[in-house]
């Protein structure tokens, strides 16, 4: 149960802070809710029994996904796309897009990794009930991870045209806004879904197109909450990194002694649940590396 008490003391402590600093409520009510939502899917992780556990996470994506993109986006107005945060931070305004990418996607991985997409990401939220897990050969051999890159680049491009070149500017509980997040994630859900299905993986949308990653991945491989294995009771099954829904090899890290340092692992429990032998856990402390082992296709594996 510490794990799940820690998130939800992290996220209160940040509510509070905010709340106190601004005098803004609204800091309070958003960031005390994100936190009792992530502790209590973790506490029903931690508690149901191993073939219920994935519920826990799934209630948590749910609770969150639902408020902001059903409260923040489509009641308050505000663009949660990452068009939105580039905007808001070309304007200068400090809407809640831009202090929700600075918790989840910016700083907050120097604490909890890539956590924010597996439990509170709200495309994945809708993935994660697709009938593919993750597809058994691995992922594409090649450069495809870049596109995520190139998605970011040219979301960033769009957004600096309009800024600079029209004159374009969007602000909270605007009704443009509201198209941007409809066009978004009607974009967003389409390709994850065809590609889910394509590809016999649910989450090839986050390995291959998704922006997020870009800013992620700066500060989750410092990340001070990383999974941790016994080598000495660790058996190299695999089992682990056969229930990784992103493809990493924990097994290998195990085999060296090490911390998961992939900043591809997304903190979703999967592995440390897949473990008979109870050799996985999660530990606290600062360490980081560039080692990454992620299981890859054969080029002729479909």
């Amino acid at each position: 149960m510490a794990i799940p008490i820690v998130m939800t003391a992290v996220f209160w402590a940040i509510a509070v802070l905010l709340w106190r600093l601004t005098g803004y409520v609204f800091y309070l009510v958003n960031f005390g809710y994100i936190g009792l939502s992530v502790g209590g899917g973790m506490t029903l992780y931690t508690l149901l029994p191993r073939r219920k556990k994935l519920w826990g996470r799934r209630i948590a994506q749910l609770l969150i996904g639902a408020y902001m993109l059903g409260f923040l986006g489509f009641f308050a107005r505000e663009n949660m796309q990452l068009e939105g945060f580039f905007h808001f931070l070309l304007a200068g305004f400090y809407a809640g897009a831009v202090i929700h990418y600075a918790v989840a996607k910016l700083f907050g991985p120097l604490f909890f990794g890539r956590g924010w997409c597996a439990w509170g990401c709200w495309t994945a939220m809708v993935l994660d009930l697709l009938p593919y897990k993750r597809n058994p050969a691995g992922r594409l051999p090649g450069r495809w991870g870049w596109l995520r890159y190139l998605h970011f680049g040219l979301s960033l491009g769009l957004v600096l045209v309009l800024w600079f070149g029209f004159r374009y500017e969007v602000r909270t509980n605007d009704l443009r806004s509201l198209y941007w997040l409809l066009v978004g994630n009607v974009l967003y859900y389409a390709s994850s879904i065809v590609l889910a299905f394509v590809l016999k993986d649910n989450r090839a949308f986050c390995k291959y197109l998704c922006p997020i990653p870009t800013l992620q991945k700066v500060l989750s491989r410092f990340a001070l909450l990383k999974v941790a294995g016994d080598r000495e009771k660790c058996t190299q099954c695999g089992a682990c990194s056969k229930a990784c829904p992103m493809d990493v090899q924990v097994h290998e890290y195990v085999a060296q002694g090490r911390r998961v340092l992939s900043t591809e692992c997304i903190f979703c429990f999967e592995c440390q649940n897949a473990c008979a032998k109870g050799t996985l856990r999660t530990t606290f402390r600062l360490d980081g590396g560039m080692t990454e082992f992620i299981k890859t296709r054969e080029p002729d594996a479909r």
